[in-house]
């Protein structure tokens, strides 16, 4: 189960970054991040209301309060960070975030086995290569880097504490939603901030129009966003936190496959030996 679950994780998040990354590319990016999250705070408020989830409520959800701070951030930094770079890039880059769910598993005492090890280093050094990470080059380039770190180790974090925040499947619902009203909260401040300062809420061409054409798209993002924090955390419950992270990390792999695919951007063979050193890596790791 862990296993599914993990890989069900790793290709919705790859999906939802390769469709928040286009998105990004017209229209601003914190505008993104809160429109895609208040259209999944609507559909999680009406699973929470048919489940009866609010009954499931406890100090468990500072938890889901915390990844729901850090969350925008890092959102916020992946989605500037693959507007400004290519994606096939960017993205293998922002799984290094891994180490903070693996170092919190070895903290409260997993101890994985030798296959499993060696799986966990071949998936991560095959995540790092498939980015095949250009740290010449020009100034933008040495930004998205920059930017991709920073939203690494706050989707990190946001794993570790989404995994904390329930223990049941409504409770699950519960801590998802607590935590997009607080992606909402954090990144709609953000945005106001923004836009007081000059910033722009919508696209200089087109403005709300676009916004509204791009309501599917926002909506797709969110939800699936959504999704993968749930399989994520079905993942962790059930099966070793090494193990859940590292596959679920596994999702730059499905951006990049979608970028190669969709946009035509091509891999180099630093890229695509990375991949397939992840898929190596992956199937260590399902085999224990």
């Amino acid at each position: 189960m862990t296993v599914l679950f993990a890989l069900a994780t790793a290709l919705l998040w790859g999906l939802a970054d390769f469709g928040g990354g286009l998105l990004t590319r017209r229209l601003p990016a914190l505008t993104v991040v809160v429109a895609s999250q208040i259209l999944a705070v609507v559909v999680l408020g009406v699973i929470v209301v048919s489940t009866q989830a609010w009954q499931e409520a406890g100090s468990q959800l500072w938890y889901a309060v915390g990844a729901g701070v850090v969350g925008p951030v890092a959102m916020l930094c992946f989605y500037k960070a693959l507007a400004l770079g290519p994606m096939g890039v960017v993205s293998p880059l922002g799984s290094v975030g891994v180490a903070v769910p693996v170092g919190v598993g070895l903290v409260l005492g997993e101890r994985p086995g030798v296959l499993q090890v060696a799986g966990i280093a071949v998936a991560v050094a095959g995540i790092v290569l498939a980015g095949g990470p250009e740290l010449r080059g020009a100034p933008v380039q040495r930004q998205a880097i920059m930017l991709t770190l920073t939203a690494a180790f706050g989707f990190g974090a946001v794993m570790a504490l989404i995994a904390e925040a329930s223990t049941t499947l409504t409770g699950l619902f519960l801590a998802l939603f607590v935590q997009r009203i607080t992606n909402v909260t954090v990144g709609g401040a953000a945005l106001y901030v923004s836009v007081r300062r000059g910033g722009r809420a919508l696209p200089e061409k087109g403005g709300m129009r676009v916004v509204l054409a791009a309501l599917p798209a926002l909506a797709f993002v969110g939800m699936a966003d959504v999704a993968a924090n749930g399989t994520y955390s079905i993942a962790a419950q059930n099966g070793p936190v090494t193990v859940a992270a590292v596959l679920a990390n596994l999702y730059p792999v499905v951006t990049a496959l979608a970028a190669l695919l969709l946009l035509r951007e091509r891999l180099k063979v630093v890229q695509a030996t990375g991949a397939s050193l992840a898929l190596v890596g992956a199937v260590m790791l399902a085999a224990r």
